[in-house]
């Protein structure tokens, strides 16, 4: 009589996923993490030192005592009204973000999807105005801005950036990739353009007003050269103005100057954790696969 006996079951191994080869990647990008984080690290330390020690040759990574006194100091200075500039700075970027962003998304849906005589015409013009550095055109926008009375003026520096080129070829390429039908379906139940771009297009379009809207914030609030001719009175100063005084031929104040880089950067780091979080909220509700 024969004996049966049981064979063993085979058990698969598992594997993690990748496993360690992805080692090498998490750890070269801590390198980078860390590369890019040591300059505001160093911003950091030397804003909490005191003079002597910023320009001491003895090396230091932590500032012994911590010098609080540089912050006071920054907004308590006469000459220099730095809370009435960070307050411009915030007023300036809040108003231009949004409003360039918005006409560059309108700029960039026509062209993408209105057929009208000339429209390549106005692309190509568009184009070539990317081309053009600045420096060409900044008399003859200064020219025009003081003949209207916007020197020493915030809107004098608002309007001059409330159209940006660069925003609306991103935008017209983006609505080129947008599908057609949806608008298409609008145009079924009765809207035009307008209606289509406002009650279809622009709910769809999160991921770059997200983006754009971002970026369009960080460059208006670094903006330096713009606003230094046209805020000629310090009561027009941007932070970035206010912040260019402690650095002069005559005189150097380096902790208040690392302290009000400090104070300057903190909008935008406070700004792009928050848009991150709408960007992916953006890419979510629009249903789109870029």
């Amino acid at each position: 009589m024969a004996v049966l006996t049981a064979t063993p079951p085979v058990t698969a191994k598992v594997r993690a996923p990748g496993g360690w080869r992805k080692a090498p990647k998490y750890v070269f990008a801590a390198v980078l993490a860390l590369i890019f984080l040591l300059p505001f690290c160093i911003m950091v330390r030397n804003a909490l030192m005191t003079r002597a020690q910023v320009s001491s040759p003895d090396w230091s990574w932590l500032p012994d005592p911590l010098s609080w006194i540089n912050f006071r100091d920054l907004f308590t200075d006469e000459s220099v009204p730095m809370a009435h500039a960070l307050g411009n700075s915030f007023l300036i970027a809040i108003i231009t973000a949004p409003l360039c962003t918005m006409f560059g998304s309108m700029a960039g849906y026509a062209l993408a999807r209105i057929e009208v005589p000339g429209r390549r015409a106005v692309l190509t013009y568009v184009l070539v105005t990317l081309m053009i550095p600045q420096s060409v055109t900044f008399v003859p926008t200064f020219v025009v801005v003081g003949a209207m009375g916007g020197v020493n003026t915030q809107w004098g520096i608002i309007a001059p950036n409330l159209f940006s080129a660069f925003t609306v070829i991103l935008f017209r390429n983006f609505y080129l990739r947008f599908p057609s039908e949806i608008e298409e379906a609008g145009r079924i139940d009765g809207l035009g353009y307008l209606g289509a771009y406002r009650r279809l297009v622009l709910p769809n379009s999160g991921s770059m007003l997200a983006s754009l809207g971002a970026l369009m914030f960080i460059e208006s609030w670094n903006s330096f050269l713009w606003p230094l001719v046209i805020g000629q009175d310090p009561a027009s100063w941007t932070a970035q103005i206010a912040l260019s005084t402690f650095l002069t031929a005559q005189t150097i104040n380096l902790p208040a100057l690392f302290a009000g880089a400090l104070v300057t950067i903190a909008p935008l780091v406070a700004m792009f954790l928050v848009a991150q979080r709408f960007i992916v909220q953006g890419i979510a509700a629009s249903g789109l696969k870029e």
